[in-house]
Parts: structure tokens; C-alpha cells; sequence
């Protein structure tokens, strides 16, 4: 499981550091994508593979459906880390998320996410102004 929250730098090459407490999660070889909000979702082998599956069953004659698929895969990399714990994230990627320089990397149960600073620091902002009334209209969610 990934949790907590990290501050990293993207460099020139567009390497990042990832964060030693999620290393041995992701394993030798994990894929990033594009993810929701504008930010990157990164997916250890295995749990890749489960969300492939249940990708594969969506029905293909749905458009939004197609459009979902396209976009995730189109935008997926397998990456590995090099001998420093850093990966390189794709330039389409990069501009996708926004990440210059200042990142945010977040640990969210089954996947690892990659936040630009600016965008996290709004995204949070607006969340936690209605987290309250968030957590009230998921059904079914008791603390």
C-alpha cells in the first residue's frame, strides 16, 4: 500500500526521484500514465495488469468507453528506476501533468501519483474546503 506525501524535483532530463519508501512497492518494472486531475498515476506490474483486465471488459462499442481506453493507454510507459531511485518521465507526460521543476508525489492505496506543486497545492485547497461534505456523499463509507 502507498501513502503519505513527498516533495521531489523533476531535473532537465526529466528524471524525478522516487521516494525510497515506495521503491520496493513498485518492483523492477511499474507503468506510469496519465491520471485524473491532471496529474500521472503510476501502477506496480501486477496492479497494472488487474486494471488492464477490467479495462479490456469495458465495451468497446460504448464511446466513452473508447475514449477512456485511448486516452490511458496511449499515454502508458513501462519505466524502470535507475541506480539513483529516479525514473524518466516522458516529455508528453511532463506536459500533460505540467511538471517543470517542483513535484508532489502521493501515495494512494494500490497506485502512486505525480502532481505538478502548483496544481496539488490547488487541488488540495479546493478539497479540503469540502472534504466533509465529500466523505458524507460516498455510499457506504464509515470511518
Amino acid at each position: 500500500m502507498f501513502m503519505g506525501e513527498y516533495h521531489h524535483n523533476v531535473d532537465d532530463k526529466g528524471r524525478m526521484i522516487v521516494p525510497s519508501r515506495f521503491r520496493e512497492g513498485l518492483g523492477a518494472s511499474f507503468v506510469i500514465t496519465r491520471g485524473m486531475d491532471q496529474c500521472l498515476f503510476i501502477y506496480p506490474m501486477d496492479e497494472w495488469k488487474r486494471l488492464e483486465k477490467k479495462l479490456k471488459s469495458l465495451p468497446f462499442t460504448k464511446k466513452d468507453a473508447r475514449a477512456f481506453t485511448r486516452f490511458f493507454f496511449s499515454g502508458a510507459a513501462e519505466c524502470e528506476l535507475d541506480k539513483q531511485g529516479r525514473i524518466s518521465i516522458p516529455s508528453t507526460l511532463r506536459r500533460y501533468a505540467g511538471l517543470t521543476k517542483e513535484c508532489v508525489v502521493i501515495g494512494v492505496s494500490a497506485r502512486v501519483e505525480v502532481w505538478s506543486k502548483e496544481r496539488w497545492d490547488e487541488y488540495f485547497e479546493e478539497s479540503q474546503e469540502s472534504f466533509s461534505e465529500i466523505a458524507e456523499n460516498i455510499v457506504d463509507f464509515d470511518f
